[in-house]
């Protein structure tokens, strides 16, 4: 069969979804994956794949409708010329132009990958905040319309599609865990010795928690002036990011160690003692958390929509309250206080990684439910009966 796949970022091609474009090339099926940027890197290792790569021209983050009807006219004729059996969009611009291109060319089974509701309907994620999401919402619900099936990373986000009506009554949904997780490259490694370090892994985005996690250090480090708080992560151009000055203010303050970006997070998870996430934006299931656990690490994060998702409080880490600096600092004073917390719930989490989120069971289910594969499931790797949406509840 042919395959498109649709992305707003070519690296996540790879880096989140590189083993199930691999096993889809495996089963001998032909995959055209779609990215609006430019990235020699990846573009190298998917040709390596066998997956030939094609340019999108999107803005990630715009919302001029000119620049949007130029996606969807470029998309409708990508698909009325490659004519793919499927085709298989993630995140929220992808879904909305590749469902709607494929139901105006009349080409593809379309399967999308609900990875996070994210800024639209987060609270305070956007200035023009219920308009907007009322305007997505319509955006979504055609272009769900013909979907054969929606992945979904977590329950709070499938019925928040269903109060507002972007899931038809006869939508099948299928909840996935998350991205799944690549058990040998994220190896299990010992909490270094030392004064703990606490590690934020994430886009600079203010309702990614950076504000609370530099008041928490400032919280922590007034009483154990010992502990480091790094961050590591790109900045983002949006309207919610976090400008650099910020970064650099926090740097000379003392409280935050600002790493930059990098392609390979396991050498900073290696080093970390404890993985924080203090999230108020809408995850799916964020992938931070999953590497954090693959590598016995014990993690921090906020009981909000996906976040929780993974984490057992008390046993593989901590949930507070989102947009509560204090409560992250109390979280935080725990491992300070007691040092071989990090150790036994690090190596929970890694117990729990390897049960229920290794990247072979989440493609599993991808490839099944998109009818890819036939073969006899993988031993525990069976995917789960989809859920039929009837009279609004699920």
């Amino acid at each position: 069969m042919k395959i498109v796949v649709v992305a707003s970022l070519a690296y996540s091609l790879v880096n989140f979804r590189g083993r199930l474009l691999a096993a889809m090339i495996a089963m001998g099926h032909s995959v055209l994956a779609c990215a609006p940027d430019e990235d020699p890197e990846t573009e190298r290792q998917l040709q390596m794949m066998g997956v030939s790569y094609h340019r999108l021209p999107m803005e990630r983050t715009g919302t001029n409708p000119f620049d949007d009807a130029r996606t969807l006219a470029w998309l409708v004729g990508f698909l009325r010329r490659e004519k793919p059996d499927v085709v298989l969009a993630y995140t929220q611009k992808p879904i909305v132009y590749a469902g709607a291109a494929s139901r105006l060319a009349g080409q593809g089974r379309f399967y999308a990958m609900v990875s996070g509701l994210g800024h639209v309907f987060s609270d305070g994620g956007s200035p023009l905040g219920a308009p907007l999401r009322r305007a997505v919402s319509v955006l979504y619900r055609y272009a769900l319309g013909r979907a054969r099936a929606v992945f979904v990373f977590n329950g709070d986000d499938e019925g928040e599609m269903v109060r507002r009506g972007i899931l038809r009554r006869d939508a099948v949904v299928v909840q996935v865990p998350g991205s799944g997780i690549d058990l040998s490259r994220y190896a299990q490694h010992p909490v270094p010795a030392g004064p703990p370090t606490f590690l934020l892994v994430a886009r600079l985005l203010r309702n990614k928690g950076h504000f609370e996690f530099a008041e928490a250090a400032r919280i922590v480090r007034a009483r154990h002036p010992e502990v480091r708080f790094r961050l590591l992560g790109p900045p983002d151009p949006g309207e919610m990011g976090v400008d650099m000055a910020t970064i650099a203010a926090w740097q000379a303050e003392g409280v935050i160690e600002y790493l930059g970006e990098t392609r390979d997070v396991r050498p900073y998870l290696a080093a970390a003692t404890v993985v924080v996430l203090p999230s108020w934006y809408r995850e799916g299931l964020p992938r931070t958390l999953l590497e954090a656990m693959a590598t016995g690490r014990a993690v921090i994060t906020t009981d909000m929509p996906g976040c929780r998702e993974p984490v057992i409080p008390g046993e593989t880490g901590y949930l507070v309250p989102a947009r509560d600096a204090e409560a992250l600092a109390a979280a935080m004073i725990r491992f300070v206080d007691q040092p071989a917390l990090a150790v036994t719930m690090g190596a929970a989490g890694r117990k729990l990684a390897e049960q229920h989120f290794a990247v072979e069971r989440v493609n599993d289910i991808l490839l099944r439910t998109m009818d890819l594969r036939a073969d006899p499931p993988s031993s525990g790797f069976s995917a789960p009966i989809p859920r039929m949406i009837a009279g609004g509840a699920v």
